[in-house]
């Protein structure tokens, strides 16, 4: 089977799908993309099926070296990106010859890119994902001299297809939210506060959590442990905010004050360590 060697892995790069969407009852996080809009419109690029595993590049991205003929599309994050040292852009088809190499320079915008291949990648399925996670999967992210493999080439004729809907919001500051079940224990005052100030997200944010810098007045008392899943805010005892993101455990034991619907999750997953967000009550997402 043709493979892809990874010259430079980048700060962090990982194999995603959409993610173990069956397999809380074990214990086991949901994993998959942090941007599913995004790794959804790369695949869509390619005709691939929306669950096709991608490599989610986040703040410095890899090189790669393809040792077949394939096609490739790279959504999300802009970077500056040559192929064999054309620049080549974001959103679209792009055919690869046998022997070509990717590299990603500096970062434009956003902080998660999502580069998909025709097929998918072929990394070991576990609880039927391909999402890598410590402890479940043999690797949790790529390293340097790994080799991917892949799908031979089948389709040259969507080589400049290109995918146009709306997506300038992606990288916006505003973050819809829902309601958490324990939301209404709140004070109004603090309730208010949630949806009228700025939050920041701190250094210490991963694929796990991302908590914000700002401290709020917190009188609530924990809750018996309930379950949680991605996009849930929760209040700890000492004020602080703390989005879950998708590796989070399944369940937590501080308030839920609020549900990011998943594209409030897509647009935080693009925001870098020190950018601010507001959060908008919504009813639908």
């Amino acid at each position: 089977m043709p493979k892809v060697e990874v010259k430079k892995a980048g700060f962090y790069t990982t194999v995603q799908d959409l993610g173990r969407l069956n397999a809380a009852q074990y214990g086991v996080p949901r994993s998959g993309v942090m941007d599913s809009f995004s790794a959804k419109k790369a695949n869509l690029l390619l005709n691939n099926p929306a669950d096709a595993a991608v490599l989610e590049i986040t703040m410095t991205g890899p090189t790669l070296l393809f040792q077949s003929k394939t096609q490739i599309a790279v959504c999300g994050a802009i970077f500056d990106m040559y192929l064999d040292e054309r620049l080549i852009s974001n959103a679209k088809a792009f055919q690869v010859e046998a022997g070509s190499v990717l590299r990603f320079s500096g970062l434009k915008q956003g902080f998660r890119a999502y580069l998909a291949i025709q097929q998918g990648f072929k990394t070991e399925v576990v609880l039927e994902s391909r999402s890598q996670y410590q402890g479940i999967t043999s690797a949790s992210r790529l390293v340097n001299g790994e080799e991917l493999e892949i799908e031979a080439l089948e389709n040259s004729a969507i080589a400049s297809a290109r995918v146009n809907f709306e997506d300038q919001e992606l990288f916006s500051n505003t973050i819809k939210t829902f309601r958490g079940p324990e939301f209404e224990l709140l004070p109004q005052k603090l309730q208010k506060k949630l949806f009228t100030e700025k939050f920041k997200l701190t250094p210490a944010g991963n694929r796990m959590a991302i908590p914000f810098k700002e401290l709020l007045p917190n009188d609530l008392k924990g809750i018996l442990t309930g379950p949680v899943i991605p996009g849930t805010v929760q209040l700890t005892p000492k004020g602080n905010l703390i989005a879950l993101m998708q590796d989070c455990q399944v369940t937590g034991g501080y308030p839920r004050v609020l549900q990011i619907s998943e594209r409030g999750l897509c647009k935080l997953a693009q925001k870098k360590p020190g950018e601010t967000v507001t959060f908008q009550l919504s009813q639908f997402d």
